[in-house]
């Protein structure tokens, strides 16, 4: 079993029950070992659009990376992501940013993400949720985030993701 960090994102419907379903799915994927606090967050990108809520999930799971992809890409599917725009509004966005030790750059995959380490609202949550999480380099993921922390997030409170997205 491998340790894998996905962040969620949304901007588009009902964001909360569309990140709820989400997590709901993620827990069909192995084993859900924590949620994040909910964050709000201004969108990255030249698209003008709404913020977005975002969270961190970590899960124990046998599935390696490849499979590991598909599976998050069909769940965006079946919530009803639809890719248009890069960086555009989405209803959903699952990235696997860690799996393990595991190092993938092909055309098809990139492990670890290539941008979490310039995004507070992946670092922020994702050191939360697992505080001695390294890098597969070996850099302490609590280490990056004090290169980030100038960027805006709101730990959203009394909204039900701390009920509804528990275990």
């Amino acid at each position: 079993m491998e340790r894998a960090v996905i962040s969620l994102g949304s901007n588009v419907g009902d964001r909360l029950a569309i990140l709820i379903r989400a997590v709901n799915s993620l827990d069909q994927l192995g084993n859900l070992l924590a949620v994040s606090h909910l964050y709000e967050t201004e969108p990255v990108g030249p698209i003008d659009q709404a913020p977005f809520y975002n969270a961190v999930a970590m899960i124990e799971t046998d599935l390696g990376a490849m499979e590991l992809i598909r599976c998050l890409l069909a769940i965006e599917a079946r919530l009803g992501r639809v890719r248009e725009l890069r960086w555009g509004p989405r209803t959903i966005d699952l990235d696997l940013i860690l799996l393990g030790d595991t190092v993938i750059r092909t055309e098809a995959a990139y492990v670890p993400h290539p941008r979490y380490r310039e995004r507070r609202f992946v670092l922020e949550p994702l050191v939360a949720v697992w505080p001695e999480a390294r890098d597969p380099d070996g850099t302490p993921v609590a280490r990056l985030l004090a290169a980030v922390a100038d960027q805006p997030v709101r730990i959203l409170e009394g909204l039900g993701w701390e009920t509804a997205s528990a275990r």
